[in-house]
């Protein structure tokens, strides 16, 4: 039972998102007197930063897949829709000629 790659994309940018919220929840109460130096304080909202920054691109890929998708779909209805209409004019001629 894999995951498809759609699904391993969103439950990533799940995770990186629940970090990031994770992060800032506890860089604001848990963590806050904690965060004193420059440079851990810096760091520490860096990476909590980077993390979502990392969920915002998994979003776009995802929105850039099912905008592919969607267009694949239609395409394909489009030419499914086509055929039929096809089809049922040429066997609509052929009954009409017996």
């Amino acid at each position: 039972m894999g995951l498809d790659a759609t699904r391993r994309r969103r439950w990533f940018g799940v995770l990186v998102l629940v970090a990031a919220l994770a992060m800032l929840v506890s860089g604001q109460t848990i963590f806050k007197d904690r965060l004193t130096d420059p440079s851990t304080f810096l760091i520490y909202w860096l990476i909590c930063f980077g993390c979502t920054g990392l969920a915002i691109f998994v979003a776009f890929l995802d929105v850039r897949d099912l905008q592919r998708r969607t267009r694949e779909e239609q395409r394909n209805l489009v030419h499914r829709t086509l055929k039929e209409i096809e089809t049922d004019a040429t066997e609509k001629t052929k009954r009409s000629r017996r």
